[in-house]
């Protein structure tokens, strides 16, 4: 449900002790061109350190080199690697392996297209000169494919009633041992299939291999699709049908069932979205605010750089501080929404609060402001003994993704979610 536009009282937040952590730095900002390109560069070309340069055209940068090792989570699927191009940018590129590597007359391949839009593993598989199996495998992938954050890989297939065999192989060697899990499909019915790792069975030349270790998915070389008459050990497929066959694949991916969890936090700023906000007053936000043109564009590009992050596609946290202070952590805290609040806060408890969002579900795809409730006169002095321990979870439980404070279009879309505020307007 969506907070409403107009003003709220920002939920109040326990002390904890002094983090470990290092507390974060204040950005450098030198006056920007207005007339600078705003192309994207690579990070040799950035040109130096000006607004543009670093909140925009470096973040940028960093999410392009970042964004192939960082995970979805969720429940979601990673980046597919068929026929996407994968979190290393390689796409599968499948060629068939058949029976008639042991004299047998089956074949397939990987079509382009099907009846059903999609690629499709398709041939026509025989048991005539003690065959019986058709596959396709990839080409290795160089680098490896490191899916050690991930539970598993997903196929998106439409079945035909039969039961088919997902295999991977970590060693780049034609003939070697592979990990093979097979799967059942309903005929005509769109699947999505879960093949997780720790269950994949050590097999070689379709017997299993006893005393193996565990698959290690930090270092995936290929991977195989396969229709056989056999399982494993000698059993039978107990729905092989020799014949043709065809099974439509839509996506290959990465997939983990832990929690949605940020894979990027960002320390951006309080005050980032009221530098073209209608009717406000300049004379009493930070100065930042009325000298945004002064900074060449400071908060203009700040803005750009979070809204780089959420268009990303990646889970993220932005969390926009009031003004950075040196005092100790642990003062009582004020988190709110829609870029409204002033004040100050700890760089320590900055540090902390963003190690925390790291693991946290509640701050997924969440943009928030945070400041400590102490006005500017009044320095913080921990009590005797140290602060109690911070409640993270409490204090941050009940933000909402989808709400930036922004101004589109004249609109300010304040604690709304963004995209509802704008309906509306």
């Amino acid at each position: 449900m969506s907070a409403p536009a107009g003003p709220a009282p920002p939920r109040r937040a326990a002390a904890l002790p002094p983090p470990v952590a290092a507390a974060p730095r204040r950005p450098r900002g030198g006056r920007a061109s207005r007339d600078a390109p705003t192309a994207r560069r690579s990070p040799a070309e950035v040109p130096g350190d000006t607004p543009e340069s670093v909140e925009l055209v470096g973040m940028r940068n960093v999410l392009e080199m970042a964004a192939p090792h960082l995970r979805a989570g969720g429940g979601e699927t990673g980046p597919a690697f068929f026929p996407g191009a994968g979190p290393t940018g390689q796409a599968a590129e499948f060629g068939p392996l058949d029976d008639v590597v042991m004299g047998g007359v089956s074949e397939s391949r990987m079509s382009p297209t099907s009846a059903a839009g999609t690629p499709a593993f398709t041939g026509v598989v025989s048991e005539a000169n003690n065959g019986g199996f058709c596959s396709i495998r990839c080409r290795s992938f160089e680098p490896k494919l490191d899916f050690g954050a991930y539970e598993g890989v997903e196929l998106r297939v439409r079945g035909d009633g039969q039961r088919y065999k997902f295999c991977v192989r970590t060693d780049a060697g034609w003939d070697s041992l592979q990990y093979c899990s097979s799967f059942d499909t309903v005929a005509g019915e769109w699947q999505d299939v879960r093949i997780r790792f720790a269950e994949m069975l050590p097999v070689f030349r379709a017997r299993v291999v006893p005393d193996c270790p565990p698959l290690d998915p930090r270092g995936i070389s290929s991977v195989q699709l396969m229709l056989s008459k056999f399982e494993y050990d000698g059993q039978l497929n107990p729905s092989f049908r020799p014949g043709p066959f065809e099974l439509p694949v839509e996506r290959i991916a990465p997939f983990s069932s832990a929690p949605l969890t940020p894979r990027v936090v960002h320390v951006s700023s309080a005050g980032v979205t009221r530098w073209n906000r209608p009717g406000i007053d300049v004379a009493q936000e930070p100065p930042a605010v009325g000298m945004n043109d002064a900074l060449g564009g400071l908060l203009t590009y700040k803005l750009a750089g979070e809204d780089a992050i959420r268009a990303s596609g990646l889970p993220y946290a932005i969390v926009r501080p009031c003004a950075l202070t040196e005092e100790p952590a642990g003062a009582e805290l004020l988190v709110d929404q829609g870029d409204t609040i002033k004040g100050k806060i700890s760089r320590e408890d900055v540090a902390d609060l963003v190690v925390h969002c790291l693991g946290s579900p509640d701050v997924a795809n969440v943009t928030f402001e945070v400041k400590s409730t102490l006005p500017f006169s009044e320095p913080f002095v921990p009590p005797e003994g140290g602060p109690p321990e911070r409640d993270w979870s409490g204090i941050l439980w009940g933000l909402e993704a989808g709400v930036t404070g922004k101004t589109v279009d004249g609109v300010y879309t304040g604690r709304q979610v963004e995209a509802e505020a704008l309906q509306r307007a």
